[in-house]
């Protein structure tokens, strides 16, 4: 018999600010995190704008070797990771320690390092690049690095699908305890590629909006006027846990992790299909796993990414999976606010979803002005709703049509 898994820590690094109250105030202020480009001299892309982690302070959680030798991919990670365990009040013992996993999802790692070390090698040499780029850019040194810092020796593991990565983190650590691999795991997402490769990459393919002028109006999910997605950075952890043990301990429960599907499109690189086959058949999955029937859930967190494809695929997927109460669900995007974290929002959309159970609050989708007659549902346009909750899912779809869904229940 599977064992009960709840979600006992939060840790955020976001657009929004850094740390969980920062964020989720913003969130349901319908605040955007999106602005010009600071990282780099944008001027020569289509597209200028991102949503940058500002506030971030470097300093606070490492000394200056450790900051010049770490991606910031991996520096959110951790950060994230200590939010989430401090919230937790989590202790991990040197007894504890080999039952504590650490499950991370990551899109395309140290792709800023990457970059930056081409350029020494061709203007300087193979001799000058420094023997910290390999650790800099490998896509499970965020895993690696929690574990070192809190002695977490359970299993661990990286997981590197596109877009769903971070979800598929947190699905597959809630796998773990549920059939008794670990205890408690530290899980979610991170990514740091706000660079010229990765504008110019996703730029080449239309993917990204050129609403320059209007930084801040430019994510729109499910928005007639949606022209692309805003590419963002960030680090969403949560701690999950056996309820058995969190109750031991008389831990804080923000939700029960209840239900995990997955599945491939089988169709294309980077477009999804447009009746939302793949998407249909991950969201079923995940009710079928969580033993739930359609009617059961009450609010989506959806990918939402503000993509023509993608907003159209998704809605017309939740119409098939959820028939007629597709139309009383409450659905919202929170990359209107956030942008799209690639590989780590599932992780953390995946925290948003445990705060809005625990808070019985949904984030809205903020610039949902002038509603796609294609996208007819309820996306919580604008404003924050304060609602009664009980079960809330969350969508992640990754290029080369990988899907992600989890299912949250309220505890209690």
């Amino acid at each position: 018999m599977k064992r009960r898994v709840v979600v006992t820590g939060v840790g955020l690094v976001t657009p929004l600010g850094t740390g969980t109250k920062k964020t989720w105030d913003g969130l349901l202020s319908g605040r955007s995190g999106v602005g010009p480009i600071t990282r780099f001299d944008a001027s020569a892309h289509a597209a200028r704008i991102a949503a940058e982690v500002k506030d971030f302070d470097s300093a606070l959680w490492f000394d200056k070797k450790q900051v010049k030798n770490l991606d910031l991919f991996v520096q959110y990670g951790i950060a994230a990771a200590e939010f989430a365990v401090k919230d937790s009040g989590l202790t991990i013992t040197e007894e504890l320690g080999e039952r504590v996993g650490v499950i991370t999802g990551c899109g395309m790692g140290g792709l800023p390092t990457i970059e930056q070390y081409h350029s020494v090698f061709l203007n300087r040499g193979p001799r000058r690049i420094t023997p910290f780029f390999i650790p800099r850019v490998i896509p499970n040194m965020p895993s690696g690095h929690i574990s070192m810092r809190f002695g977490a020796k359970g299993p661990n593991l990286s997981l590197s699908t596109a877009c769903a990565a971070g979800t598929h983190a947190v699905g597959e650590a809630f796998r773990h305890i549920a059939f008794g691999d670990c205890d408690v795991a530290i899980t979610g997402g991170t990514e740091s590629v706000v660079c010229d490769l990765a504008v110019g990459g996703f730029g080449s393919m239309k993917a990204l909006s050129t609403r320059n002028d209007e930084p801040e109006r430019a994510s729109r999910p499910f928005d007639l006027e949606r022209d692309g997605f805003i590419i963002a950075e960030g680090a969403g952890m949560l701690i999950l846990e056996e309820l058995e043990s969190a109750r031991k301990r008389g831990a804080k429960i923000y939700a029960e992790m209840i239900g995990y599907g997955q599945s491939s499109d089988a169709y294309h690189i980077a477009a999804p299909p447009e009746n939302g086959d793949g998407a249909v058949r991950c969201m079923k999955m995940a009710l079928n796993n969580a033993g739930l029937n359609p009617e059961d859930v009450d609010y989506i967190n959806a990918h939402g990414t503000s993509t023509p494809l993608n907003d159209r695929g998704e809605t017309a997927a939740i119409k098939t999976v959820f028939g007629d109460h597709a139309r009383t669900l409450a659905i919202s995007s929170t990359k209107s606010m956030t942008g799209h974290m690639l590989g780590g929002a599932g992780g953390i959309e995946s925290a948003f979803t445990a705060l809005t159970l625990h808070n019985q609050v949904i984030a809205p989708t903020i610039n949902l002005e002038n509603p796609d007659p294609a996208c007819d549902l309820d996306y919580v346009p604008l404003t924050a709703r304060e609602m009664s909750i009980d079960v809330a899912m969350s969508n992640s779809f990754g290029f080369g049509g990988t899907n992600g869904v989890i299912i949250m229940k309220r505890f209690g």
